[in-house]
């Protein structure tokens, strides 16, 4: 049972970057490399959010404006630490802050194999609006899926 007093989200740091950088491959699968993530946590356009768990960072995720659309860059959670509802408070807190920067819209692009994670942008009302063919490494394709803001 998740203490949901011992959770605290907040802007992401490159401090807290730091202290992920050698798990991010490894408890967060499928992921940008330090140096790319370095480069979008100084971007104006974009913001970083990090959940911690008694004090473990244990979920990400980053949104990243461009003009009045928001673009949902990605959402992490540890490999131990997933299906506790980590993932729902940081979609929610990007999909508030998306709104405070008056976006109409957000989009963001999921493997078509990630069943949980299109269940969970589904409960948010995300709607599948494209496919990207082969847009992962692997060969795999991206559902583009859009929330209006409207």
């Amino acid at each position: 049972m998740i203490d949901f007093e011992k959770i605290l989200v907040h802007t992401m740091s490159l401090s807290d970057l730091d202290e992920i950088k050698e798990i991010l491959e490894k408890d967060f699968s499928d992921f940008w490399n330090y140096e790319i993530f370095k480069e979008e946590l100084v971007n104006t356009n974009s913001e970083y959010l990090v959940l911690r768990y008694e004090n473990e960072i244990v979920c990400f995720g980053g949104i990243k404006n461009i003009l009045d659309e928001a673009n949902i860059m990605n959402i992490a959670t540890k490999n131990n630490m997933r299906n506790l509802g980590f993932a729902k408070l940081i979609l929610n807190a990007l999909i508030d802050i998306s709104k405070q920067r008056n976006s109409t819209s957000i989009t963001l692009e999921v493997n078509e194999n990630n069943k949980a994670a299109i269940h969970l942008y589904k409960l948010f009302n995300f709607e599948e609006v494209g496919l990207r063919k082969k847009y992962y490494r692997n060969g795999d394709n991206a559902i583009i899926m859009t929330l209006d803001l409207k």
